[in-house]
Order: C-alpha cells, then structure tokens, then sequence
C-alpha cells in the first residue's frame, strides 16, 4: 500500500512516519511505501495530475489548500482511495464525513489510534478492490465494485443501479424479488434497505430524514414507515463506528 502523509508541520510529518514505521514491525505481511508532503498546494498538483496513493494521511488545517481541499480534489476525481485526517480540532469533522473519510484523529494522537485507523484502511481497501456486484444487462454481465453504487433502485421489475458521477447501469428484467437480487449487497455492511424497491450504500447517504434520504448525488430515496426506525438505528450506529 502505497501511503502519502502532508501536514505543513515537519515535527508531526516525521512522528506520522514514525508510527507507521511501527505499525509495520508488528504488522510484517503488510507493506507499506510512505511518500510525504510538507506543501499541501504540491499534493494538490500531484492529485490533478492523477498520480494517487491508496491511502492519505492528511492534516486539516494547512496553507493554501486544506485537508478538505485535497479530499474533495480525490472525490472529484473519481478516486476512492482511503483518506485519514489527523488535526488539532474536531471543529472539521462532518467535512471531513462528507469526503467519506476513514477515520478523523485529533492530535496528539496514540499509536493505537493510527493503527487502528490503518487497520481499517487495509480492510476497506481489500473489500473496495475485490467486492463487486455482477449486473445482467442487455449487453451480458457488467461488474460493479461496491464502493462505486451509491443506491439500487426496483423500476419495473428492472434494476437501476446507481453509481458515484451519475451513472446508472440498468439491468434487463428480474425474474425473482428485489431482495433476491440484492442479496449479493446486502451482506456488505455497507449497505441498508430503506424500502421494498431501494438498497442504498450508507457511505453515500448526505441527509437522513423522517421518511427519506438525501443522497450524496442529491437524489431523495424514500424510506418505509415499517423500515424507519431500524434504518436510522442502523445509520447512526454506522456513523458512530466510523467517528469513534
């Protein structure tokens, strides 16, 4: 796994890097190859350019761009890679769930915490690399991997799923239920089923409300009255797991 640390701090830059050092020697079948930034706007190009890591370690609060700046660059890109925010205040935390970062980390840290963090970030990357969801279209089987479907709708007994950027993949018509077909999803804990015809990705959810969701695209997923409660219980027990 390639790692990229930028913080404008070359004190808390090189203790990040003594940390994962760490995290290596008690953790030796992962490997791990650190590239680290002190100028932001320098990451910033390199993101532009579509050069990635698979995971960034990034502070919040730095000259020119921010933390925020470089997550929003990576979501606009298209990229999926893994993002951690180390900072001296918790005032930026709902920015940061809004890039769908892993894991939000006040300084000073403990060793514990990061590892943790990085525990996570391999496990997410295992899952955003191999899971995928296998749909029939008219064209034959198109693989989509999990990370990238924000919700699965049941229109007319065909399925649209939904991808991050806007596109959808409409499936030719489903002989067995909805649930059936979702099956494959639903076993991702990523996932929850807010109606009998919506399966939405819980990393993507913007706003909750009574009976709906904002989505992350902005479209609003309704939610049954008999799904409800669970799937706010569901919801805010997925947020709490991530911000712990």
């Amino acid at each position: 796994m390639k790692v990229v640390i930028c913080d404008d701090s070359i004190e808390d830059l090189m203790k990040i890097e003594e940390v994962l050092a760490r995290y290596c020697e008690r953790n030796p079948s992962r490997d791990i190859q650190v590239e680290k930034y002190s100028d932001a706007l320098q990451l910033y190009g390199r993101i532009k350019e579509k050069e990635l890591a698979d995971l960034y370690i990034l502070d919040m609060i730095m000259p020119e761009k921010s933390g925020i700046d470089l997550g929003n660059k990576l979501r606009r890109c298209g990229s999926e890679k893994g993002i951690i925010y180390i900072t001296t205040s918790d005032e930026f935390a709902m920015d940061a769930y809004d890039v769908h970062a892993l894991r939000y980390l006040l300084k000073p840290f403990r060793d514990d915490q990061l590892f943790e963090a990085l525990d996570c970030a391999f496990s997410y990357s295992e899952v955003s690399s191999g899971a995928r969801y296998l749909v029939r279209t008219r064209s034959g089987l198109v693989p989509v991997q999990h990370s990238r479907i924000e919700y699965v709708e049941n229109v007319s007994r065909t399925l649209a799923v939904h991808l991050v950027g806007g596109e959808v993949i409409r499936s030719i018509f489903i002989r067995g239920s909805f649930d059936e077909e979702i099956s494959g999803l639903i076993s991702d804990s990523s996932f929850m089923q807010v109606h009998k015809s919506f399966l939405v990705n819980k990393r993507y959810v913007r706003k909750l409300k009574g009976d709906s969701i904002i989505m992350e695209c902005g479209d609003c997923v309704p939610i049954s009255r008999k799904r409800a409660a669970d799937a706010k219980k569901e919801y805010l027990v997925y947020i709490s797991e991530q911000y712990r």
